[in-house]
Formats: C-alpha cells, structure tokens, sequence
C-alpha cells in the first residue's frame, strides 16, 4: 500500500531538505555583505541602552549542549530587548582563569593524578604561561 497517498499533507514549493551544509555558507555571505549588525546597532542609537554581560564559559575545553543552550537563550533575551525598543548590547567573554583551566593543563602534562607536591613544584610563572596558551586556544576554538 502506498501510505504517501493516504496522508493529508499541505501543498508548498518549499523543498523536504534544508541543505544546510550547502545554505548556510550562502547566509552568512549575505548577512555579512548587509552588514545587518552595525544597521541594527545605528538604528538602536539614543534608544535606552540594555547591556547584557555574558557570565561567560571557561575556555577549558570544547564547546558542550550546556553552554550552546545557555548562549540560544542569552541570545533570545537580547533580540526580544531590542524589539521592545531597547539599545540591547551583548557583550561576549571568556573565563580564562581558575582551577578548569589548571587542570586541564595539569591533565596535558600528565599531572592530574600525581601528589600535590609533584604538581606545585612546577614554576607559577610557567604554569600561568600554559594556562594562558591553553586559554587562548580554546577561545578560537569556542
């Protein structure tokens, strides 16, 4: 039996596939070439400014559902902001310190399991220099 014919679905051109691979390249081009951000910061000018401090995510790793979920819905906050009429500002950030990131570097060099002592005997200046790198990698990597 051919089940197709049997559902009542809604006549439309869309196609059944989104081709996203294929679309979105195409979508960013465009959304960069309209320059839709600084359009839509100049027409917010004078209006009362709403700034939204992202508490950000540690740079310790790669991105997870958690903190895609939290930046979707920092990200509805703003945009429903500024169609009530305010100058909404999102302004981005990474935690690039505390212990997340000491010990994925300590993890790196094999360290997460030694004694504290093994772990402190390395140079703090050293061991702050790894932190950064690491930081900073994982912030182009977010």
């Amino acid at each position: 039996m051919d089940y197709k014919a049997t559902l009542n679905l809604p006549k439309t051109d869309f196609p059944m596939k989104a081709s996203l691979t294929r679309m979105e390249p195409e979508m960013l081009r465009s959304w960069e070439a309209s320059d839709i951000y600084a359009r839509l910061r100049q027409v917010s000018a004078g209006r009362p400014l709403w700034i939204l401090h992202d508490g950000p995510p540690y740079a310790n790793g790669h991105i997870h559902m958690g903190t895609a979920l939290n930046k979707i819905l920092k990200d509805i906050i703003v945009k429903s902001r500024s169609m009530l009429g305010a100058n909404a500002v999102y302004v981005p950030g990474w935690d690039c310190h505390g212990l997340p990131i000491e010990h994925q570097v300590d993890k790196e060099l094999g360290l997460d399991k030694a004694s504290v002592d093994v772990r402190h005997a390395m140079d703090p200046v050293e061991k702050r220099r790894r932190c950064r790198e690491y930081a900073l990698r994982f912030i182009d990597i977010q």
